[in-house]
């Protein structure tokens, strides 16, 4: 049976550890009310831009820009599996699950995989263990910027259209709400196409597609708008996903930290109650001694 200076100390121990993980969670909901205000601004943007880019897509011939060609799997076929973690833990099974996603994909993807690591905690895990590592990005977290976004699009963006690789696959973690977020494994390169009905294909060299219902014209020519407009393209779609990687990790370490709070204000009463009952025990018997010494005179 513990003493009452080991109870003490160990109550003592939990209500400092409470005070840090109360602290925290003030903290990642402070962080998080801004990381979520840079995220609902870029959603929109990025969701219009998927659309209407994949939408694009469809009407136009594939060979018109590197970006958009999809080549055929061969025995030299590799795909770039970009698994963005988090830098920190103490955020639940955030880092877990997406590591773990990503593991499974690597497994089951019927072409070898390479990896581009973003954050510390997946380069820990996939760095030991032997994967093949393409590139590394840590640290971009504290101050994120639409560079750091740019510096992994065109890495991204050079592997694919240098043949490294045939297929650029972007995972990460979706902020839903505070208390879920959601694994997505998505394809970045080559950009989606969207099905569209109704499509005639491109009218040659005018600079017009036309649609059932629907006329494209483009002004200047469709390579000068591709040109321009994909790599903008998946610069923001890795931006959009850094953003939204880090507000759910606010959000699941907000989580985390109130969890852990209530557990110790759990603990710290199971334990106070149980060295009530020890001091308890301990006064009950020395009366029962002294009584005994009494009758004993």
């Amino acid at each position: 049976m513990p003493s009452l200076i080991d109870l003490r100390r160990r109550i003592r121990a939990v209500k400092n550890t409470q005070q840090i993980t109360k602290a925290m969670k003030m903290v990642a909901a402070s962080k998080l009310r801004r990381a979520q205000e840079r995220m609902m601004l870029a959603r929109p943007y990025a969701t219009q831009m998927q659309r209407v880019l994949g939408s694009l897509a469809t009407r136009v011939d594939p060979s018109i820009h590197p970006l958009l060609a999809v080549r055929d799997a061969t025995s030299a076929s590799k795909s770039l599996v970009i698994v963005v973690t988090a830098d920190k833990g103490l955020c639940g099974s955030f880092n877990t699950n997406i590591i773990k996603a990503a593991g499974a994909y690597i497994v089951d993807s019927t072409m070898p995989c390479t990896l581009g690591l973003v954050g510390r905690k997946g380069r820990d895990f996939f760095g030991r263990r032997g994967f093949d590592v393409f590139f590394e990005q840590v640290g971009i977290f504290q101050k994120l910027k639409f560079d750091d976004a740019r510096s992994i699009a065109q890495t991204a963006i050079e592997a694919f259209t240098s043949g490294h690789v045939d297929r650029v696959i972007l995972a990460y973690n979706e902020f839903k709400s505070v208390i879920s977020q959601r694994i997505v494994i998505d394809q970045l390169l080559p950009i989606a196409r969207a099905d569209v009905e109704g499509t005639s294909g491109t009218s040659g060299t005018s600079g017009t597609v036309g649609t059932l219902g629907t006329d494209y014209i483009y002004e200047p020519s469709p390579q000068a708008i591709f040109n321009d407009l994909l790599p903008r393209y998946v610069e923001v779609q890795v931006y959009r996903a850094l953003l939204e990687s880090n507000a759910a990790f606010f959000a699941a370490q907000m989580t985390a930290m109130d969890t852990a709070t209530k557990n110790s204000a759990d603990m710290i009463s199971s334990l106070t109650l149980y060295m009530n009952k020890v001091r308890q025990a301990a006064i009950t018997r020395e009366i029962i001694e002294v009584v005994s010494g009494a009758e004993a005179l």
